[in-house]
């Protein structure tokens, strides 16, 4: 699990191993993860894009970009929360994500929320 809060912005992450969709035989490991995003500050924001950084186990590393998450680009006024699931195929059993949100005010102010590193990894595979 990972927590991190820029500007009173909150962004937790849960992921988990997809056994039921993974193929190991093939070197096909699918991972999900949940995400919090919770304003904890006083100005509405609104999530733009997303800055992913993927590194598998093998130190191969994916970045990927895009318009907001899952087909949305949420606003959220203070105290309010978006959730999404989502998910990362690897061909590894490990590896990890970490990124960011680029985050906008309602006074045009533009900052990353970032995403502290998360583990992706089949269970019992690290202690």
């Amino acid at each position: 699990m990972s927590e991190t809060t820029t500007r009173d912005i909150c962004i937790k992450v849960q992921p988990r191993y997809i056994a039921e969709q993974s193929d190991p035989s093939n070197e096909h490991y699918l991972f999900a993860y949940h995400i919090t995003i919770r304003n904890q500050g006083a100005e509405t924001v609104q999530l733009i894009s997303r800055h992913w950084i993927i590194t598998d186990g093998e130190g191969r590393i994916e970045e990927v970009r895009g318009p907001g998450v899952v087909g949305y680009q949420p606003t959220l006024k203070p105290g309010e929360e978006f959730q999404y699931t989502s998910g990362c195929p690897l061909t590894t059993p490990v590896g990890t994500m970490h990124g960011s949100f680029q985050m906008v005010t309602t006074d045009g102010e533009n900052f990353d929320a970032r995403i502290d590193p998360f583990r992706l990894a089949i269970p019992r595979v690290l202690n």
